[in-house]
């Protein structure tokens, strides 16, 4: 996913904006490129099969994470590219160019979104 303008923020945005959707995506990032099963997620934050189906759907829908079937089960990744897009976005011309962070967190920043 490629954050472009406002719109596509928002819409990704709005996929992260409710708790249990941003608890779905952190254990995602945590999960890294292994991702993890819905029946996984479920049982780690005590999701009924129904509600994470909807979650799930919106993160998607948001371009937030991917899908990818695996034999019988489909495994559920963070999109990596699209939250570092996202990022990127949201930071663009950060402090009209000026030092906003400390040298050192201004570098790891830098290099974590481009």
């Amino acid at each position: 996913m490629e954050i472009k303008d406002t719109l596509s923020a928002v819409s990704a945005l709005s996929a992260l904006a409710q708790d249990h959707r941003l608890a779905i995506f952190r254990l995602l990032v945590q999960a890294g490129s292994s991702g993890l099963p819905a029946g996984r997620i479920a049982e780690m934050l005590d999701l009924p099969a129904s509600s994470l189906s909807f979650h799930l759907s919106h993160l998607k829908n948001g371009g937030m994470i991917r899908d990818e079937r695996e034999g019988r089960s489909i495994i559920y990744r963070a999109d990596f590219d699209a939250m570092n897009a996202l990022m990127a976005f949201l930071l663009e011309n950060c402090c009209a160019g000026e030092a906003c962070l400390p040298g050192s967190q201004q570098e790891a920043l830098k290099e974590t979104i481009s």
